[in-house]
């Protein structure tokens, strides 16, 4: 008989947990398991649905109480033997469980723990984590900080994964940069990411001001897009740098550009670093949460300190003017890639809820 496995997320649209998602219910052998996912929030445009029943709840932005009965609902008519929670959904989960309680209750950290939720959300999950919520980290900085923050240690830790081969488009550089109107030549430096405090897009385009030769694509958006503009604007390079939005099209974008720069606060696993690596590109990124655990300074890339602008303008402009550095780390950085394939985080997943549904 297989195992019903039901993912609880708060959007489908594109970003890092929602693709790890995805990856997972798309990867899970089908012979063994039955998935379905449910989005707290309506479709986004762009959305990412991965090939299984997808429950859309209308969430309203801030608490929305009428999750918990809708949740009851899928979880009656799914007869789900896991539910999988990320991110804040176990404010409603939790309680829905209790109308309809499912087998057993997985619930994956994303981020580091102290950020992942608000005081109610981890007053929520420290009770659930105390009564059979089973834990899991996705990296060892994340298992640390989960320590930190309820006590105890996660049941595993399972590293997220990525499609790698899908990154490997070398073919696609020359087309992609003649569709968008960028010489064979230019030096293009990317970052792939929300445009969202835990970001920090305007460190990112301070430290790019500084000097560094080429163009900025940024592909994302958020809350502060409108705020980087202006930033962007202020320091006179508005020209040279490019907000392209929520792109379907990474691996081609990628495979078109010199450098992956990620400026982040705080981290957790970053599937975009990953994605950067399997295509070849040299990382500069703050060392953060479990980007260390991706990133080897000096070897696949170069990691600064968080909130310095200096470091990572320094460690742009180096890279910029040296060729031959980028293909070296580059390089490294696609061998290095093999060990993020998708195939051994589902592995992980599929070994943890065949052992809690044994207990």
């Amino acid at each position: 008989m297989s195992i019903r496995v039901l993912e609880v997320i708060p959007t489908l649209r594109r970003a890092g947990a929602e693709n790890m998602v995805a990856a997972l219910v798309s990867g899970l052998d089908r012979g063994r398991f039955e998935t379905g996912v449910v989005s707290l929030y309506d479709p986004f445009p762009n959305g990412l649905e991965p090939p299984v029943p997808v429950w859309y709840l209308g969430k309203r932005r801030g608490l929305d109480l009428r999750m918990v009965r809708r949740l009851a609902r899928v979880f009656r008519e799914f007869r789900p033997d896991v539910v999988h929670t990320h991110s804040y959904v176990l404010r409603y989960t939790l309680p829905a469980a209790w109308l309809v309680p499912p087998r057993w209750m997985v619930h994956t950290v994303h981020n580091l723990a102290e950020k992942e939720a608000d005081w109610l959300g981890r007053a929520t999950q420290r009770f659930a984590f105390r009564h059979g919520v089973v834990p899991v980290a996705i990296a060892a900085a994340v298992a640390r900080s989960f320590r930190a923050a309820y006590g105890r240690e996660p049941a595993a830790t399972i590293p997220n994964g990525i499609d790698t081969a899908v990154f490997s488009r070398p073919e696609a550089r020359i087309p992609w940069r003649s569709a968008h109107g960028f010489g064979v030549d230019e030096l293009l430096i990317v970052s792939v990411a929300r445009l969202e405090p835990q970001k920090n897009p305007l460190a990112l385009i301070e430290a790019f001001a500084r000097g560094c030769a080429g163009r900025l694509i940024i592909a994302g958006d958020g809350s502060l897009l409108e705020a980087a503009r202006q930033r962007a604007a202020r320091l006179g390079i508005a020209n040279r740098v490019h907000f392209l939005g929520v792109r379907a099209g990474v691996p081609e974008l990628l495979a078109a550009s010199d450098v992956f720069a990620l400026a982040s606060d705080w981290e957790g696993s970053p599937l975009s670093v990953m994605e950067a690596m399997a295509a070849g590109l040299p990382v500069v990124a703050t060392s953060v949460g479990g980007v260390p655990e991706l990133v080897g300074d000096g070897v696949t890339g170069i990691l600064v300190p968080p909130g310095d602008a200096g470091a990572l303008a320094g460690a742009l402009e180096s890279l910029a003017r040296d060729p031959q550095r980028r293909r070296e780390l580059g390089a490294a950085g696609r061998e290095c890639s093999k060990r993020f394939d998708v195939s051994a985080m589902v592995a992980a997943y599929a070994a943890l809820f065949e052992e809690v549904t044994r207990r």
